[in-house]
């Protein structure tokens, strides 16, 4: 077994198809079919239902597929410890919350110092980010904080006031009731302190849909569709322009941290290390 084989298995469990697969690694399909019967016949199972529609993975498959992401994900931390340089470089994956306004200052000031350095960011909710890092498929992430799990390294960064976002100025508790909620999907933490404050003053809204990106959820709010939850900063601009108003949420509910969460396991490499501290240096740097 090679661990090329496991990746090209990873890749036809995702894709759920061996001609998608070849295409995606440019390989030809009858070897990945060679690879995926040889991985299967050295294991003495096999891992796929196989049908018209394509390839899902049996349960002896799914097992496989939650080893392979490890000893993966241990092998390329390997590499990434040998080959190492002095000055920091590679590819750095990084999850994010959406509407973190005061990322773009830090990433600039990393990327202008470490040049060779590329920074791949995947937006996402809390949830979700928090799992991929555990599953060591990104090296950290920017979520809602505080995360309390034995396995994660957080690190505070920025705190943010949440409001309640209307197309109206004038806002009361009980027009919730009344109006749909544009919200992130389940997993995302200003929908969870939004949801709390509900429950506690037994508010139930009339209608909840929910969004992928800030963009449509801020343009329903603009269009009159509902109201929303977001950090302050994310939305101070649009209300100077008068697209949206504003509203207070009470405490405990309207302060959100964000925090930089990283596997405590996983090994710190140079490029990890200075952006840790990047983050550090301008953390300081917005409290002076």
């Amino acid at each position: 077994m090679e661990i090329n084989d496991l990746k090209i298995f990873q890749m036809v469990a995702t894709l759920g198809s061996v001609s998608k697969t070849a295409a995606e690694l440019s390989y030809v399909q009858s070897n990945v079919t060679a690879r995926i019967k040889l991985l299967e016949k050295e294991l003495g199972t096999p891992l796929f239902y196989r049908n018209k529609r394509g390839m899902t993975l049996n349960t002896e498959g799914k097992r496989l597929l939650e080893y392979s992401r490890e000893i993966i994900a241990k092998f390329e931390e390997m590499q990434k410890y040998f080959h190492r340089a002095s000055e920091p470089s590679g590819v750095l994956e990084v999850g994010m919350v959406e509407t973190i306004n005061a990322l773009p200052r830090l990433l600039s000031s990393y990327c202008s110092q470490y040049p060779h350095v590329d920074i791949s960011l995947k937006a996402g909710v809390t949830e979700n980010l928090l799992q991929k890092v555990l599953d060591l498929a990104l090296d950290g992430a920017f979520v809602s904080g505080p995360i309390n799990h034995p396995l994660i390294e957080q690190e505070q960064v920025f705190q943010e006031e949440l409001v309640l976002v209307t197309k109206n100025s004038s806002f009361t508790a009980s027009d919730i009731t009344g109006k749909a909620l544009l919200l992130y999907k389940k997993g995302c933490g200003y929908r969870e302190r939004l949801e709390t404050w509900m429950k506690v003053e037994g508010l139930i809204p009339k209608k909840v849909m929910e969004f992928g990106t800030f963009e449509t959820i801020i343009g329903g709010v603009a269009a009159g569709i509902g109201i929303t939850i977001l950090p302050k900063s994310a939305v101070h601009h649009l209300v100077e322009s008068g697209t949206v108003h504003i509203h207070r949420i009470p405490e405990p509910y309207h302060e959100v941290i964000t925090v930089f969460i990283r596997r405590k396991d996983s090994f710190v490499t140079n490029t990890m290390q200075a952006f840790l501290d990047e983050i550090r240096l301008q953390k300081t740097k917005s409290k002076a």
